[in-house]
């Protein structure tokens, strides 16, 4: 993450060495020598964490903590005080400090207390941004089919060596669900997942949602705007139906994953960020590459694990396992007690052709759960389609 200091200190000598030191630990670094600096710089939404003098020309430095105190992303506030302020730390920390420290300053010390502060930043944004998936790790089934179990094999690896993975299948077939499981089942579990919906996004938007941007890059860019990419620092990012990706986002995307960096629109700082990327398709990649339509070196930048997940007319052994899951869910949901499915409505289940894979599958139980008003969701709680396909084949 790059956590961006706001050092406010009248001494310019002090300043410096403040602001020097904590560019060469990877910060961005803004100062101010008064108040009236310090609240331009929060007014822009530019601060992460701010070291706060206590006596300054123009008034008196925690008095910053009751004007940044409803402020949706409120800075973190280190303290400088001099011997004899403790009490007055103290009273600042009552109102918000995250800490304080003694001058003369100890700068080893200071940098732990700016590393717990990011951490705290860090958290907020993550609270503040994530993109939460609809479908969780409880809702994902691996299933006895041979298909499946290797596609998991497969994705426990990738998960283990935070490597970039491309996903295929069809609409349906459970790309997210499988993004989510290689998040929670590695060792970035604890960190953020950034779900990125590519086709929801304008294309004049996407390098500020992706890259973010700084004020003033653009008309109406009044504030800092991080981007998607440097919330999911230390995390996962999961960008669904890549395939909608501008060519020319393309190429930059490309460029952020091989130089783990890139810099916010307008920006001249470089953002460093440890991010696995996992993508996701519905499209044949290749050839829209033969179209000139998506990058080839992207593609194989991605596809360092490349996993196919089938459509479920594909895996139908799968099926009562995904029923039982979404039959147990739906009961807990909608308050029902239905212990079973009768073997012909299992029979018309497994027959169906599936064209919405398992998304259409979890409605259909949804579905019949609500209809359902006896022990077993039997034939007559199913859409007319499932009924009719299978007399049909008969």
């Amino acid at each position: 993450m790059s956590a961006t200091v706001l050092v406010v200190d009248d001494e310019e000598t002090a300043r410096l060495v403040i602001s020097d030191f904590l560019r060469n630990r990877g910060y961005e670094v803004l100062e101010a020598g008064t108040m009236a600096e310090a609240r331009k710089y929060i007014a822009q939404g530019v601060t992460d964490i701010i070291i706060l003098d206590v006596r300054l020309p123009d008034g008196y430095g925690p008095n910053l903590l009751n004007e940044t105190a409803l402020l949706p992303m409120r800075p973190q506030v280190i303290i400088i005080t001099a011997h004899g302020e403790i009490s007055m730390a103290v009273e600042a920390m009552k109102n918000g400090a995250q800490d304080f420290i003694e001058k003369p300053l100890d700068l080893l010390e200071l940098e732990k207390s700016v590393k717990r502060a990011e951490e705290v930043v860090s958290m907020r944004r993550e609270l503040n941004h994530l993109h939460t998936s609809k479908e969780g790790l409880d809702e994902f089934i691996i299933g006895s089919s041979p298909a499946m179990q290797s596609v998991v094999s497969l994705a426990r690896r990738a998960s283990d060596a935070c490597v970039s993975v491309l996903i295929t299948g069809p609409t349906g077939s459970g790309k997210e669900v499988l993004a989510n499981y290689i998040h929670k089942t590695g060792p970035r579990a604890n960190k953020p997942f950034i779900d990125v919906n590519c086709p929801a996004i304008p294309a004049t938007m996407f390098e500020t949602e992706l890259f973010g941007h700084e004020a003033g890059s653009f008309t109406n860019a009044t504030h800092r705007k991080l981007g998607l990419m440097e919330v999911a620092d230390g995390g996962v990012l999961f960008l669904d139906e890549i395939a909608s990706m501008p060519l020319e986002l393309q190429a930059k995307l490309l460029r952020a994953i091989e130089e783990r960096s890139f810099r916010r629109l307008g920006g001249t700082n470089l953002i460093k960020v440890d991010v696995q990327i996992i993508a996701a398709s519905n499209r044949n990649l290749k050839e829209m590459m033969a179209n000139n339509t998506f990058r080839e070196d992207l593609y194989y930048r991605l596809k360092v694990v490349d996993l196919d997940l089938p459509p479920l007319a594909q895996r139908t052994e799968d099926i009562p396992e995904l029923v039982g899951l979404f039959l147990r869910k739906y009961n807990l949901n909608m308050g029902s007690n239905i212990t079973d499915v009768t073997e012909r409505a299992m029979n018309a289940l497994m027959a169906y052709d599936w064209p919405g894979n398992i998304r259409e599958l979890r409605h259909v139980i949804e579905r019949a759960v609500l209809l359902c008003d006896d022990a077993a969701i039997d034939l007559n709680h199913l859409p007319p389609e499932i009924v009719n396909s299978t007399a049909a084949k008969r």
